[in-house]
Formats: structure tokens, sequence, C-alpha cells
């Protein structure tokens, strides 16, 4: 059978600079909530008109639609996006998710972070995102590798090291990546390890890179718990998602000495105020697919975890998690955003009155795309740096992003999120009137 695909280049023209949404959609929710950051740090900094038109809508937009054979014979027609919201600081980057309730507006918001959040710890990245609306835990192994090689086909002229370079999100990993470059080296005739971040290191991946957006959580928890004068060993700690950045963040705040007291997953959840062991949870989670049922546990959902009175509370799943409905539970001394968006606008004034510093998510979780940069540029200069070197380099970038931004929220005194933002957009607003208007 012979199967016709389309391919949507759409730009965005909205006469009023606002991306259309359907609120009522879980992406819906995140676009409004992005546009509603944007637009107070835009206000905040007495952003002219005419930029902030530019920087409030994505450049590039585009929706593909494509079949993929199933094991059974069957064929399914998917959809693909991928969204480069702004390249004025350098090419597009940004992860690359597989997720049922994936849609454009999901995209369209965390390609608008992946903007601010490349210029607030400073590498030379536009922001992108990239999704397939799809759940990969139906799909077997061949399922799996053909829906992203044909995807990769359809990013073609998109994606590339001096364009577009994709990197592992929810529901995609190493090996999605490893597809995808080794697609694009077909087409081409050559490898091209640059294509894309978060590879295998046996292909050019770069160590510490698997666990550099938890290790950045991590050090982005340790520098503000200081300045709030909390002793991180011993500190009592509960995580949201238990993923590559909630196990990462989970893993290595149990190794700094705190107590990890509850962990939930997609599934379920355990708590114990005694402390966790981690590393056991881990490998339940490596042959079970969840924590939730482990023994000498209790069990444990996101709502009660939320409440939980600990020193940290780490949000590492999906988009608006606390909500204006109930942020007036959180408890917690330091609320830390390893996931894009956990917290909606309505919850930030709720949380500030009840004395939570929230580390906000374009610096808390910054470590995975500071590494995907160190990766991109040992693929270009054909070098590999050891652990101690990349963490060394990420220490550094990331906690002097987040010196900036307490600098900052102190001058203005204004919160920790807006500080934050104000400095990206400041940085492509920069960068856009440097470059002009072509012609």
């Amino acid at each position: 059978m012979t199967m016709d695909h389309a391919t949507t280049t759409t730009p965005v023209s909205d006469p009023a600079g606002t991306p259309t949404s359907t609120a009522a959609t879980a992406g819906g929710r995140a676009l409004a909530a992005a546009l509603t950051q944007f637009d107070a740090a835009a206000d905040h900094l007495g952003l002219e008109p005419g930029l902030r038109s530019v920087l409030r809508q994505p450049q590039r937009e585009h929706t593909l639609r494509f079949p993929v054979k199933r094991d059974d014979g069957t064929t399914d027609v998917v959809t693909g996006y991928r969204v480069q919201h702004n390249v004025a600081r350098g090419p597009a980057k940004g992860g690359l998710r597989f997720h049922p309730h994936t849609d454009l507006d999901d995209v369209r918001a965390l390609a608008m972070w992946m903007t601010w959040k490349c210029a607030l710890v400073d590498v030379p990245f536009g922001g992108a995102k990239g999704g397939v609306t799809c759940d990969p835990h139906e799909m077997s192994l061949k399922e799996l590798e053909a829906l992203t090689r044909r995807f990769a086909t359809e990013l073609e002229g998109i994606i590339g090291p001096d364009s577009d370079i994709p990197a592992p999100d929810v529901g995609t990993n190493a090996q999605v990546m490893a597809w995808i470059m080794d697609t694009v080296s077909m087409h081409r005739g050559y490898s091209v390890p640059g294509v894309v971040t978060g590879k295998p290191i046996a292909i050019g991946g770069s160590v510490g890179r698997s666990d550099a957006t938890g290790q950045g959580v991590v050090y982005t928890i340790e520098a503000t718990a200081a300045r709030l004068g909390l002793e991180l060993q011993g500190a009592t700690v509960a995580v949201q998602g238990f993923g590559n950045v909630g196990e990462a963040t989970a893993r290595l705040l149990h190794e700094a000495g705190a107590k990890v007291v509850a962990i939930t997953d997609v599934v379920g959840g355990v708590h114990d105020p005694d402390g966790l062991d981690v590393p056991r949870l881990a490998r339940r989670f490596r042959e079970h697919g969840t924590v939730a049922g482990a023994p000498d546990t209790h069990a444990i959902d996101n709502e009660t975890l939320f409440a939980l009175d600990v020193d940290v509370l780490v949000l590492a799943a999906l988009e608006g998690q606390i909500t204006a409905a109930n942020a007036g539970n959180v408890r917690a001394r330091i609320l830390a955003e390893g996931a894009n968006g956990p917290t909606d606008p309505g919850a930030d004034p709720i949380l500030r009155a009840n004395g939570v510093t929230v580390i906000p998510d374009i610096l808390c979780n910054a470590g995975g795309v500071i590494v995907s940069y160190f990766e991109w540029a040992q693929n270009r200069s054909a070098l590999a740096w050891t652990l101690d070197e990349i963490n060394g380099r990420l220490r550094r970038q990331i906690l002097a992003a987040t010196d900036a931004v307490w600098d900052r929220a102190g001058a203005d005194g204004v919160t920790p999120r807006l500080a934050a933002h104000a400095i990206a957009i400041e940085r492509v607003a920069d960068a856009t009137r440097l470059r002009g208007l072509y012609p």
C-alpha cells in the first residue's frame, strides 16, 4: 500500500502576536503560562512593542503527518511537530518528546522556555522543541524505531548541527537520539554526530549527559539552600517524577546526605518519613516500571506529596502541577522546578506569600542544555572531555546564572522567576537588535 504524507509549515501571523491556543488542553495551559511569564518580564523591562511582538511568537512551526506500520501489519498516521521559537543567539536547540498529549501548543510553550533557558545560562543556542503525539509505552521497540526514523526523515532539512539540534525529553532517550543520528547520517552519506545531543557515548555522546539535568537541579538547590541558611545534609526532600530527571535528582541528593522521604511516578508513589532507599527504588523502577508498592514504604499520591512538610520539593514530571488550587498546600521551603512549567502563574503569588522559594525552571533544569552544548562542542571539535571536566564546567556555568538571578531579584525587588526571565529576554532582545531586520 502506498500512502502520502502531509507536511505543513505554519508561519505565525496573528496580528496580536499571540499564537492561537486552546486553553482547555494541557498544551494550551502551558502556552498561556509561558506567554503570561513573557508579558510580565516584557512589562518589567519596558520592551518596545515591535520587539515584543517578535519575541512573543515562534519564528517557525512545522506540523508533520506521516504513516507508521505496526507489527500487526496495520498502518497508523501520526502527527509530529517541530517549533523553532527564536534563533537570534544561535542554532535552535530543544528536546523531542513522545507523549500521547503532545500538541502544537505544548511544543510552542516548551520552545519559548528553551529560548529563555539557553539565554539565561549563556549557551549560544536559540530555543526549539519537538514532539510526536503517541504513547511509546504501547509500542514495540521495532515500532518505536520505525516511527523515529520516519520522523527524522520528515525533519530532513529542518534539523542539523548548524540549524536545529534535538535532544531527549519525555518519552525519548539516548537510543532514540541514536536512531535519529543514524538516519540523518545515512541520508547524507557520512556521520553527523552533532545533529542531536544526548546520544550514547559510543557514538559521540558526552559523559555526564544522562545525569546533567538532575545534576544541575542539585547544584541550584545547594546554592539556594546556602542563601537561605539551610544545610543540605539531613534536609528532607520530596520528588515528583522518577524518570531521567527525577531519578538523577533523588539519587544525587541522597548521595549528598539529604533525606528523600517521598517519590511519585506515573503509576503511584512511596513515602517513608525516616528516608527512602533511593538506589533500591531505582532498581525496582527499572524492573517494574514504577516505585509503587516497594516493601517497607507507605503509598502516596501527588497531592499528598505536594503538601508534605519538607525542606525541598522537587517537581520533575510535567507542566501545570502546582496551581492556584493547590499552591496553598505546599509547605516546602524550596520548590525546585526540575520539569518545564510545573507551576502555573496563578500559583506564584500564593507560594511567595507563604514563604516558599521557587527555583524557576529555566534556571533549575538548565543542566541538560548546558551539557548538550558541551556535547555539541565536543562533536564539532572532535574532542572528548572527562566527567570531572564536564561537571566542573556545568557547575560554574549554572551557578553563575544562579548568582545572576539572585542578584537581579534583589536589585529589582522581584521574584527569582521574574528576574530569570528578565535576564534571558534582555539577552535575546539585545541579540535581535544587533542583528537588525532583514532586508
